[in-house]
């Protein structure tokens, strides 16, 4: 989700058609009641990136809660620590991570100057190496009033470089996000139809990063340096439903 310069590789994307068998080897339905299940998730705690003015709280039902089938994300316009706005961000890191498979959601999104909800996943080896040379790979990210799905690739080839593209699509309602990603290529879906894919065999163009393990990241951001701050047409509370993640591998 980390949003800087972007440096497009220019090479050609795999070619494919994706095949049949994919097999679920985890989800979480979100069929219970309270705070996010801890034996899949945890939450990031205070300022974590990209210069965003929310603090993510820890285990908060504010922010973050399990209820009527789906998670919300909850973003508030309130004082707390330093903030003036607070929000979620669970993710699996030290949990679960997984190498290639197809990585889904289902979501509904708030609309809003400043909202930059995200699905997306980083390498687990960030603690060590860091970022980019983790390699992150963004399913899903929106930001502000748009009906825009934005889903990008952030690497390390002697530089920070990118990849990416958008489709338009009506955040508002649900629908089913995700990546298929095997040695050869990631692929990037919505509703089951492919907007973009890139080549990553034989670590072309130094992605060795994506043949390595990965967890998955859901978050509500507020301002930061891709969507701006939030202004006087933003509405709070506002929220992120999520009715399933799941993860299928062949």
């Amino acid at each position: 989700m980390k949003k800087i310069i972007l440096l497009l590789l220019v090479v050609s994307s795999c070619s494919r058609v994706t095949e049949p068998g994919w097999k679920m080897v985890w989800s979480d339905e979100f069929n219970y009641t309270g705070l996010p299940d801890t034996t899949k998730w945890v939450n990031e705690v205070g300022f974590i990136r990209n210069r965003e003015l929310q603090y993510y709280t820890e285990r908060r039902i504010e922010n973050s809660v399990v209820a009527g089938g789906n998670l919300l994300l909850i973003g508030r316009q309130e004082e707390y620590d330093t903030a003036r706005y607070t929000s979620a961000s669970i993710t699996t890191d030290g949990r679960y991570s997984w190498t290639y498979g197809k990585i889904e959601a289902r979501m509904k999104l708030p609309k809003g100057k400043g909202m930059w909800p995200a699905f997306w996943m980083l390498g687990q080896n960030i603690h060590q190496v860091g970022w980019p040379r983790c390699g992150e790979i963004d399913i899903m990210e929106h930001i502000n009033e748009e009906d825009i799905l934005y889903g990008n690739l952030h690497w390390h080839n002697e530089r920070h470089v990118s990849t990416g593209n958008s489709v338009p699509c009506t955040v508002g309602e649900f629908h089913n996000y995700s990546v298929e990603w095997d040695r050869d290529s990631i692929k990037w879906l919505i509703d089951g139809n492919s907007y973009h894919s890139w080549c990553i065999t034989d670590s072309v163009n130094s992605t060795e990063e994506f043949h390595k393990p990965h967890y998955i990241i859901l978050n509500l951001a507020i301002g930061g340096q891709w969507p701006g701050n939030p202004d006087e047409t933003t509405m709070f509370p506002d929220t992120v439903f999520v009715d399933y993640v799941r993860v299928y591998q062949k």
